[in-house]
């Protein structure tokens, strides 16, 4: 009996680091930096530095269109879509809200925040109807963010007070994301908290973590949840990115509390986090700027599956794909099944 269960506990052991890259093929080559990543239409869409935004089409690498949303050199961290148009901000002020149509690509400023602090971080679309932008704070130190209801944007009225050098990272549009009541939001900084709002009655509440946090460069850089119980937190320091100390955080209960997993033995510092669709959590991918990792049991152990540098961002294409991208370039990477 003892026998049975050394071999059932080494086959299970195996199969949780069983998850391999069989390819990564580059797909667009361009002197740029990406952040944000859409997929529609067989497409993978993205905006970034030079005023740059484009596709290329997974089917044909070779069909692909690039634009300049401005004829000044804006920096785009942020991209979402609806089902009739792409929308991108950039990261400087004035902050201006360009929205793109889907058909021809003709875009157009639907908004301005003209604020001198005004940097926004992520943008995520509820749903055809809702989405939320979360900027860095005015002087007032008020969360900050713009709110687009029925095809307008504005801004969120709210009384919740920031922390003095409380922020967030523009590290890959994904310190925000949502589920079916909640729509989190991620700060970085002196301090690294989980903003929740209940998109029923827009009700928020504020989360302490035990992530990394007290300087610039510290906190949470990326957040993704399966439900509203189930979510992962991300990041690090990017001036130490090989540390690895309470730099992945796990929540059952809808990001009231936090659990740090994997200190000390995972990969260093995180932009990108994303939960394998219908894996209900289990399955998750981290990409940070000299690896990406991957996880099978929930967050709770990883392993390195490549030393790939210089993307920040990934989004999963289906269940065994994962599109990345960022300095010059966006790959696609093929997992074995």
């Amino acid at each position: 009996m003892k026998k049975i269960i050394s071999i059932v506990l080494l086959s299970v052991g195996m199969n949780i680091f069983s998850q391999q890259v069989k390819s990564i093929e580059t797909i667009l080559n361009d002197k740029i930096s990406i952040r944000a990543l859409e997929v529609y239409d067989h497409k993978v869409w993205y905006s970034g530095t030079d005023s740059k935004f484009g596709f290329v089409d997974l089917k044909d690498p070779k069909k692909q269109k690039q634009i300049r949303l401005s004829e000044d050199k804006l920096q785009f961290r942020t991209l979402a879509q609806d089902k009739n148009a792409f929308y991108a901000i950039n990261i400087e002020s004035p902050a201006r809200f360009f929205k793109i149509d889907k058909k021809d690509l003709r875009s157009q400023i639907v908004f301005t925040d003209t604020a001198k602090t005004a940097f926004y971080d992520a943008l995520h679309f509820v749903n055809d109807r809702l989405a939320y932008t979360f900027s860095d704070a005015d002087r007032d130190h008020l969360l900050k963010l713009a709110v687009y209801r029925n095809g307008k944007w504005g801004m969120f009225n709210n009384d919740l007070i920031l922390n003095d050098g409380e922020a967030a990272f523009a590290a890959s549009n994904t310190n925000i994301c949502s589920a079916k009541n909640y729509v989190w939001i991620a700060t970085g900084g002196k301090a690294s908290r989980i903003v929740r709002l209940n998109t029923d009655n827009n009700k928020l509440e504020v989360f302490n973590t035990p992530f990394i946090q007290g300087e610039s460069s510290q906190g949470i850089y990326s957040i993704d949840f399966s439900s509203d119980r189930f979510g992962i937190a991300a990041g690090g320091d990017y001036t130490r990115q090989e540390a690895n100390i309470n730099n992945i955080a796990t929540t059952s209960d809808g990001g009231e509390t936090w659990q740090i997993q994997a200190s000390g033995q995972n990969a260093g510092y995180i932009t990108c986090v994303k939960i394998k669709p219908g894996s209900k959590g289990k399955e998750i991918v981290a990409v940070g700027d000299r690896h990406i990792s991957y996880s099978q049991d929930f967050g709770k152990t990883w392993k390195k599956i490549s030393d790939e540098k210089g993307f920040f961002v990934c989004q999963w294409i289906d269940g065994n794909t994962i599109v990345v991208a960022g300095k010059d370039r966006i790959a696609v990477m093929k997992l074995e099944l």
